[in-house]
C-alpha cells in the first residue's frame, strides 16, 4: 500500500492516551488504520534521556512518531533517533495549543513562523529516508482567514513538504486550555476542503470532531485522509469497520470477546517484562461502549486497576461484552 493510501484512516496523537499498549489494542481491531505515539519532545529525547518513549511493538506498524520541538538541530537528531528504532513517518507537531508547549516555543504558535518551520521540516527530511510529515491547524487567535492559513502550508509546502494532518479549527493560545481548544474554536471542514482542491498535488489528511464511520467516508469525498482523535480512544471497536469501507479489504471482523483475550494475553506478557498493569488496563474502558453492561463492564475495569490485578476479572469482564 503506499503512502497516501495507507493514510486514509488515522488515529490521532493524543497525549496520555495514544501509548503503545494502546495502539497495540488498536491493532487488534484495525489492522490497517495508521497509528500515531503521543507527542513525544525532543528536550525529553535528547537531554532527559527518556528513550522509553520510543517503545512500540512490531504489530503497531504502519506507526508514526510524533515529535514536539523548534531547535533544528534538536529535531534533526530527534528524527535520526526515532528513524533507527523503525518508525515508518516522523510527524511535527505544530498543533498543540498548551502553555508548556508554548513556552518552549512549539507546537500551534509555531503557525507565526512558517519559514522556520519549512526548515526545520526541509532539514529533517534530509537527515532521515522515511517520510516528514506535518500536523498543524487552521491558525491561531486572530490569525484565522484562509489567507493566513494557505500562506502557512504554501511556504511549508515549497520546503518540500506534501503530506499535511490538519486540525480544522484555529488554536487559541490564551484563555483556553488544550481541551478547551479541541472542541470550543469553531470547526472550518471547508477551509481544508478549498486547501485540497487548491492543491491537488499535496496529501491532505483532516482532523478534528470525527465521530463515526460515515462522518469519514464524507470526508473521504473532499480530501485524502481523515485522522480520528477522542472518539476512536473512547469507542476503538469503531475501527472493526475501516479495513473494509476504508481500506476495501475484506477481513474477518473480530469480536470483541476475542480482542478483549488477546489483549489480556498482552498485559500478562508486558507485565512479566516490567510494564505497568494498570496503565495498560485503562485503555479498556472505551471497549464495551454501546453495549447494555457497558457501565458494570467499566466498574469492573475500575477494580482490576484498583487491585492491580485483572485477573479475578477476567472472566467476567468477558462475559460482559457483547459483540
Amino acid at each position: 500500500m503506499d503512502f497516501k493510501s495507507a493514510h486514509r484512516a488515522c488515529v490521532a496523537p493524543m497525549m496520555q492516551y495514544t501509548d503503545m499498549h494502546d495502539r497495540y489494542l488498536l491493532r487488534l481491531i484495525s489492522k490497517n488504520t495508521y497509528l500515531y505515539t503521543e507527542m513525544i519532545t525532543t528536550g525529553a529525547l535528547i537531554f532527559g534521556k527518556c528513550l522509553d518513549q520510543l517503545d512500540f511493538n512490531k504489530e503497531e506498524h504502519p506507526v508514526a512518531v510524533q515529535l514536539g520541538g523548534s531547535d533544528l538541530n534538536d529535531l534533526i537528531e530527534s528524527s535520526k533517533i526515532s528513524e533507527g528504532y523503525g518508525y515508518d513517518e516522523i510527524n511535527l507537531n505544530v498543533g498543540c495549543p498548551s502553555d508548556r508547549v508554548q513556552k518552549g516555543r512549539f507546537g500551534a504558535c509555531l503557525m507565526l513562523e512558517p519559514e522556520h518551520v519549512a526548515n526545520c521540516l526541509s532539514e529533517m527530511q534530509n537527515a532521515v529516508t522515511i517520510p516528514v510529515t506535518i500536523k498543524c491547524r487552521l491558525g491561531i487567535d486572530d490569525n484565522d482567514s484562509y489567507e493566513f492559513f494557505e500562506n502557512f502550508v504554501s511556504v511549508v509546502k515549497n520546503a518540500g513538504i506534501k503530506n499535511f494532518i490538519i486540525h480544522a479549527r484555529n488554536g487559541i493560545l490564551s484563555g483556553l486550555s488544550p481541551r478547551q481548544n479541541r472542541m470550543i474554536p469553531p470547526l472550518k471542514y471547508d477551509f481544508v476542503y478549498k486547501l485540497k482542491k487548491d492543491n491537488p498535488d499535496l496529501n491532505i489528511i483532516i482532523n478534528g470532531g470525527i465521530k463515526s464511520l460515515e462522518e469519514s467516508l464524507e470526508h473521504l469525498d473532499h480530501v485524502d485522509g481523515v485522522m480520528i482523535g477522542r472518539a476512536a480512544y473512547d469507542n476503538p471497536f469503531m475501527l472493526s469497520e475501516f479495513d473494509e469501507h476504508i481500506y476495501g479489504q475484506e477481513t474477518k471482523r473480530i469480536s470483541k470477546a476475542e480482542i478483549f483475550d488477546e489483549y489480556v494475553s498482552y498485559m500478562t506478557s508486558k507485565e512479566s517484562q516490567g510494564y505497568d498493569l494498570s496503565r495498560m488496563v485503562k485503555h479498556l474502558f472505551g471497549l464495551s461502549k454501546g453495549d447494555p453492561h457497558a457501565k458494570a463492564f467499566r466498574k469492573l475495569v475500575l477494580e482490576a486497576i484498583r487491585l492491580k490485578d485483572i485477573t479475578p476479572y477476567k472472566s467476567d469482564l468477558r462475559q460482559l461484552l457483547v459483540n
